[in-house]
């Protein structure tokens, strides 16, 4: 079985990737996460999702921190590094090969772009190669048989979800072709073994998490809550941190980036803006209240407009 850390209280995470500076899109999820983890008493972890090498920009791990630190984001105990947890992902993959729920497959993206119908994030994989892979192909990634009643949770923020993994995704993939472990593995994994209780995170991972729950299902791994924050988008409606738009926030005048973040998040402002960021922090986790987070995504210039 898939290691599992002991959670004796409420622990979240902020989980950024290495690909470049903290940008506000990232520190509204950091806030928020950071946020309902202390409010509740509990531990709030840090881990580095620098499993995409080539993405990674040098450096950039190290400046998240500096810059986390820097907004009064203190983390507790060690930060994960995913580059460093393949093994326990390869021991996952052959837990589910165990149980029959793997198989090879052989496609490219455009193939499955051409077989695919319409679903939730892009087109469905068609099963191509699920009784085997075609005569004359090589495997490329490890999918998941994505077989199985339909996944059914509640969100603390956006309430009831429900998806049918198989039809509005198919077998989704472990393992690429690049031969990397895949997010939705990854992330499951992880969790497990930091004894994560309550994921809070960018609303743009809602979509995923129904087949978090059946790996954590097939893997025999305990179930946290979830939460999913809104996104700020730019003036095309594109997520900011993936937006030119987006610029990196200063770790030198941290102050208003926070009250941004915290404006996003639907949260009560102080009554006088504050002079450090203790003071903002003070303020904050006095009055942090999960339930004045909007379900819906924060439209270009709104989260300046209380500020």
């Amino acid at each position: 079985m898939t290691a599992v850390a002991p959670a004796k209280r409420r622990r979240g995470r902020f989980a950024p990737s290495p690909t470049g500076p903290l940008h506000f899109g990232s520190l509204v999820a950091a806030v928020g996460s950071f946020a309902d983890a202390q409010t509740a008493g509990g531990e709030w972890l840090v881990r580095m999702e620098d499993l995409d090498r080539p993405r990674e920009v040098p450096g950039a791990a190290d400046d998240i921190l500096r810059t986390l630190e820097a907004f009064g984001l203190h983390w507790d105990g060690p930060v994960f590094y995913q580059s460093r947890r393949t093994e326990a992902y390869a021991a996952a993959i052959e837990q589910l090969e165990a149980l029959e729920l793997v198989y090879p497959c052989g496609c490219t993206r455009r193939e499955i772009g051409l077989g695919g119908l319409p679903g939730a994030e892009g087109p469905v994989y068609p099963g191509t190669c699920r009784q085997g892979l075609p005569p004359g192909r090589e495997p490329r990634s490890l999918r998941l048989r994505a077989d199985g009643p339909e996944i059914s949770f509640v969100d603390r923020i956006h309430g009831p979800q429900r998806q049918d993994v198989a039809r509005a995704v198919g077998d989704f993939v472990l393992r690429r072709a690049d031969r990397l472990h895949a997010y939705q593995l990854a992330v499951v994994v992880d969790d497990a073994a930091q004894g994560i209780t309550d994921v809070v995170r960018g609303a743009d991972l809602l979509l995923s998490t129904s087949r978090q729950l059946r790996l954590q299902a097939h893997l025999g791994l305990p179930q946290p809550t979830y939460a999913h924050l809104p996104l700020v988008l730019d003036t095309n409606g594109r997520k900011l941190s993936k937006s030119r738009a987006d610029v990196p926030v200063s770790a030198a005048d941290p102050l208003p980036a926070l009250l941004r973040a915290w404006a996003v998040l639907g949260q009560v402002l102080p009554p006088e803006p504050p002079g450090q960021v203790s003071a903002f922090w003070n303020w904050a986790l006095a009055h942090w209240d999960l339930r004045r987070v909007p379900a819906r995504n924060c439209l270009p210039g709104s989260h300046l407009a209380s500020v």
